[in-house]
Order: structure tokens, then sequence, then C-alpha cells
């Protein structure tokens, strides 16, 4: 655009020139500069490139028009000011930890729970914008709707929408219930304003330092109370094991005393008698009165 106004410039400036007898031959010097001035503004202007992920949104002396430029070449109005929006998945986080999110230093966000007391969550919200709403979103919000829609949307309907569960519950059991939740919550009030949420990755979730030392202890006791029940159930077998072999023993003593009679021992006594007798040792075996016989080596 600033090519076509000198080139103009130049035109007039020639037509004034040729009037002047002294100095009419620089008129037509001065008149193929503005030719080529206005060749090259036309060519700049008339011709916009939109790069991939984005869409150009066209703007006529401050009013945006509906109709949006696509990627690659487009051949539009000199006149008119392009725009190029971003469609791709863009991220915002807000994050407790220092430069990490958007904003410089603690930017987590602080909750009330239902037992009333403070989280601090620290959240990423993936999301792009709808390239055919992109002329009302410039149109309605510009282009700062990070900090016009996606922050303050996005805290406050973590906000509102903690307040109904407990820390604990928060922290642990209800976590997956509590990112469904505000997604819902927000993805209605994005797609109203020309944006589409994709995700939303709840990354941490703090809770108040007392709270966490109860669940430190809390978790302590019942690791102990574990162990003591692994303990209690080992010494119990052991028992039974012990009880198992005190019964075989029991019923093996039992067996045996009910089937040795005097009769079944005096044949033992003999067989044994037998044996030593065959034995290549010289003994000398004297059976007495009693049940058991006096054996006396002869060596």
């Amino acid at each position: 655009m600033f090519l076509i106004i000198l080139g103009i410039v130049a035109f007039v400036a020639a037509a004034v020139v040729s009037k002047n007898p002294q100095i009419s031959k620089l008129a037509v010097g001065i008149r193929v500069a503005g030719v080529v001035m206005l060749v090259a503004g036309i060519s700049t202007s008339c011709f916009k490139q939109i790069d991939a992920g984005h869409v150009g949104v066209k703007s006529l002396f401050g009013k945006v028009q509906d109709d949006v430029l696509e990627s690659g070449l487009n051949f539009v109005n000199p006149l008119v000011d392009v725009y190029e929006v971003d469609i791709k998945t863009l991220n915002y986080t807000m994050s407790g930890v220092h430069d990490e999110g958007e904003k410089g230093g603690d930017d987590a966000i602080r909750v009330l729970t239902a037992d009333g007391l403070e989280v601090t969550i620290d959240l990423t919200v993936l999301y792009r914008v709808m390239s055919d709403e992109a002329p009302r979103l410039m149109r309605e919000v510009g282009r700062d709707y990070k900090d016009k829609i996606v922050r303050p949307i996005t805290r406050t309907k973590i906000r509102d929408n903690a307040v109904y569960y407990d820390a604990v519950a928060l922290y642990s059991s209800k976590r997956d219930t509590f990112q469904t939740r505000i997604y819902n919550s927000i993805e209605s009030d994005f797609k109203k304003r020309g944006l589409i949420l994709e995700q939303l990755l709840v990354r941490n979730i703090t809770l108040p330092a007392s709270v966490k030392a109860s669940i430190e202890s809390k978790i302590n006791a019942e690791q102990e109370a574990q162990k003591m029940q692994f303990v209690l159930q080992k010494e119990r077998q052991e028992a039974d094991r012990k009880r198992v072999e005190a019964q075989g023993i029991a019923d093996y003593q039992k067996i045996i005393s009910s089937g040795l009679g005097d009769k079944q021992l005096q044949y033992e006594a003999i067989k044994a008698n037998l044996e030593l007798a065959k034995s290549p040792n010289a003994k000398i075996i004297i059976l007495g009165k009693g049940n058991s016989p006096l054996i006396i080596d002869g060596k």
C-alpha cells in the first residue's frame, strides 16, 4: 500500500514538473519511477501468502469481513488489511513452577474444596481456533483471546467445580471425575466464542502440608497393619504345620504300639540273632530268661 501511495505521489510530481520548461525533462523519469512503484505496490498488495496452519482474516477500513483466506497464495483487494490467525493446536499452561507457564512466577490455580481446604492445581489447556469462526473472534474479542477467554474462563470454571469435592478425594479417587467435569463445563463456553477445547490436563494437585502429613501417617499405619497381618498369617501357618506333624507322630506311635505284642517281639529278636550268627565276626550270644540276648564279642 505504501508503494502505491508513493507511485501516485510520483505521478502528481511529474505533472507539476512537466509544466516547468527548465526541468520538464525530469518528468519522464519521475513518471517511470511512479509506474514502477505502482506496479510493485499493486503486486505486493493484491497477493497475500498465508502460511500453513493459519487463515487470513480480512479487514477493509476497520470492518472485518466474514470470509477467510486459506493457506497458500491469495488474490485480494489491495486496500484490504489481512491478519493471520493460527488455527493449529495451542496450549496454555498455568503452573506454580517459575517460568513454566504463560505467566512468570507462580501462576497455579488456588481453589477451595468442599471441606474448606485450599488446594493448588497446575493445569494445561489444549485448544485451537475454529477456522470459520476466526472473523467473529477477531471482531468480538481481538487477537489477545488467550488473556480474554482462555485464561479467565478456565480459572473460573475450575474454582466453580472444585467446591463439589473434598481435598483428599480431589487428590486421589475423584481426580478423573473432576477433570471430566471441568472439561465439559469449559468446552461449551469455548465453543460459543469460536474455540475448540481439545484436551484439559490436570498436571498436579498440591494439598496443604497438614493434610499431606495426615495422609502419609495413614499410609504408614496401613502398611504396618498389612505387615502385621502377614506375620500373623505366617505364624498361624507354622502352628498348623507343627500341629499336623505332632498328630502324625502320635498316630504313628499309636499304630506301632497297637501292633507290637510279645510274640511279635520274640520273632523279631530271633531274626536279629540269626543275622548276628551269620556274621563273619566271632561272637558269643547268651540267651537268658529276658527278652534281650547278651552279645559278647569273641575277639
